[in-house]
């Protein structure tokens, strides 16, 4: 008996490793491209094949200075086009963001400034800036500002991540929402100056956004660490609600809106997170265990779902996290460390970020990983659950281990989309001591399971 056992554990560990190497890594960013980081993914609901990643990025090859970029794939990943997006104002851009539609048009976000941190700049503007496509991003509409500070740099908006509607027989199905953090002064000490969270949606496809409305109760410091008031995530409901979580003193606070959007109530705190959310991690300039919310909107037994996913030391170490709440954020499940490596090894996981695949319901979430490896010398990681975010198997990307640098600015996220089955981690990484690129993993999983199809 002991031996069928042992034999049974040995199949299991094998089918495991086999899911592990079934699976391509893929590098989108051209070589030579300059400072690629702060990355983003979406997968066309319409056309699963068309597939757009966004990063930040100085220049390209060769010359010629680009602030962000998009990476387009029309063939699942095989192949990948490089678009420059417009840049008319020639402004530092940063915290990229995509997503799409259920129609199929894509939305790409970010913020822009000049003048920050500078007493008396020559230039001061700044803002958060939404672009769209309706042909895969092969093409972009002129950006519209979500908002726009024009000959100032106060207040200064970080941070925006933007979201679509796609839930069926939504009221508010096909609105953009962004939410992001606003501070009075970026980077001030003054003990009279706060960061909030902020809000704002358009209900016309991209061309308009409402007025922003503050929607965190509580004040965070400027200092941009621990007390600040960041990583806002918007998710939608699928009975029309919006939930909203981010990083603050207290741990990650809680809010939601029953109107679309219109007003929000007070705000809660669900977790603490100790060692806060901005941590050290040696070879990496900053990091951050921030949280990403999503909303299981799929036909799945666990249809509704509210999600949060982030990283904190109370085990000593960088650890993943993610809790639940099946009643809309009244109750939470404890937390489920997401890393199945041995507790409290001493070895860092950072950068989280999650998908809930609208089909299957699956959870999806990708992290750097430093298991078994010396040093800064670092991994990445995929995570899946099928059973309501219960348990986890871990999947090793099959992406080279890198040092790291804390000379290079590295970004401060990763991502994730996921769609029937389809699952595509996007990350930085290095490449040599002073060059990043970034990649994408393409997993295809039978929908439901953990079980990796070709």
């Amino acid at each position: 008996m002991k031996a069928r056992i042992r034999g049974l554990l040995i199949l299991l560990i094998l089918t495991i490793n086999s899911f592990a190497q079934s699976h391509s890594v893929v590098q989108i960013s051209p070589a030579g491209a300059i400072g690629t980081c702060e990355v983003s993914v979406a997968i066309n609901p319409t056309n699963p094949n068309n597939i757009i990643g966004t990063s930040h990025m100085n220049g390209l090859p060769g010359g010629g200075r680009v602030n962000n970029a998009t990476y387009v794939t029309t063939d699942g990943g095989k192949t990948w086009k490089t678009m420059p997006t417009q840049n008319p104002k020639s402004l530092v851009q940063g915290d990229d963001s995509i997503a799409f539609g259920s129609d199929g048009t894509a939305y790409h976000a970010y913020m822009s400034f000049d003048g920050i941190r500078v007493p008396r700049p020559k230039r001061a503007v700044g803002g958060m800036w939404v672009e769209t496509s309706k042909d895969g991003g092969r093409s972009w509409n002129e950006a519209v500002p979500a908002i726009e500070h024009i000959n100032s740099v106060t207040p200064f908006e970080d941070k925006p991540y933007v979201v679509t509607n796609n839930i069926a027989n939504s009221s508010y199905k096909n609105q953009v929402y962004m939410a992001w953090t606003r501070f009075d002064v970026y980077g001030s000490k003054a003990p009279d100056c706060y960061s909030h969270i902020y809000f704002t949606k358009s209900d016309d496809g991209g061309k308009t956004f409402m007025p922003s409305i503050r929607i965190s109760d509580s004040l965070g410091d400027c200092v941009d660490g621990d007390n600040t008031m960041e990583g806002a995530i918007v998710a939608p409901g699928v009975k029309g609600e919006i939930f909203v979580v981010w990083a603050g003193p207290k741990g990650l606070y809680f809010d939601q809106s029953s109107d679309g959007g219109w007003t929000f109530g007070a705000d809660k705190i669900i977790s603490e997170l100790p060692g806060g959310w901005d941590m050290e991690i040696a070879g990496i300039g900053r990091a951050n265990g921030m949280p990403v919310t999503k909303v299981d909107s799929s036909n799945s037994p666990y249809r509704g779902t509210l999600y949060v996913n982030w990283i904190d030391e109370r085990n000593g170490d960088p650890d993943v996290f993610l809790m639940a709440s099946k009643d809309g954020g009244a109750s939470w499940s404890q937390p489920v460390r997401v890393n199945d490596d041995k507790v409290k090894n001493g070895k860092a996981q950072f950068f989280t970020w999650m998908a809930v695949d609208p089909i299957d319901g699956a959870l999806n979430i990708v992290f750097y990983d430093r298991r078994d490896l010396p040093g800064t010398k670092t991994g990445v990681t995929l995570a899946r659950s099928i059973d309501g975010g219960k348990t986890f198997v871990n999947y090793k990307i099959q992406q080279p281990p890198f040092e790291c640098n804390t000379g290079v600015f590295f970004g401060d996220y990763n991502g994730i989309d996921a769609y029937n089955g389809l699952v595509v981690p996007i990350y930085t990484h290095f490449v040599g001591d002073r060059e990043l690129a970034v990649s994408v993993a393409l997993f295809k999983f039978k929908p439901g399971t953990q079980q990796q199809v070709n």
